[in-house]
């Protein structure tokens, strides 16, 4: 199983500061590490979050966070999911169960694990599954924090 990493997870992996470092360490070491997967969403959330000047515990530049993230995914176990999934697919996504716009990043992220036969491992607990259709809840593995 694959699992791919959502903004979340990714910047708790990076950020020793973060309220959810430890459980996400502790999961990518036992589990995550075998087999996961980053996607251009993922990816450049990243490098947005950690280098946003009002980002209160990393100072870093784009440059720096890249780098960081570039040695990261060159570990063993890493794959590169490409975005091919669009929110206007029917046979995959149903907009009409959304609550908001809020949830669209998540339901996409969601959509493309299910795609590519993986599961998004996350720290959210309010995925809106039921706005995938024919996909199993477990999709998404909420990581313990």
């Amino acid at each position: 199983m694959t699992y791919w990493l959502d903004i979340n997870v990714l910047v708790a992996l990076f950020d020793a500061a973060d309220a959810h470092h430890d459980a996400a360490h502790c999961w990518f070491a036992g589990v995550g590490a075998a087999s996961w997967a980053t996607c251009p969403i993922t990816e450049n959330g990243l490098i947005r979050v950690l280098s946003n000047p009002a980002y209160p515990t990393v100072f870093a530049t784009p440059v720096d966070v890249t780098q960081r993230l570039r040695i990261f995914c060159s570990q063993p176990g890493h794959a590169f999911w490409s975005d091919v999934v669009s929110l206007t697919d029917s046979t995959l996504f149903d907009i009409s169960r959304l609550r908001g716009h809020q949830q669209i990043t998540d339901l996409y992220l969601a959509g493309l694990a299910a795609r590519q036969g993986g599961r998004l491992a996350t720290f959210d607990e309010h995925i809106p599954l039921g706005a995938l259709v024919n996909v199993p809840r477990d999709v998404a593995l909420v990581i313990p924090a």
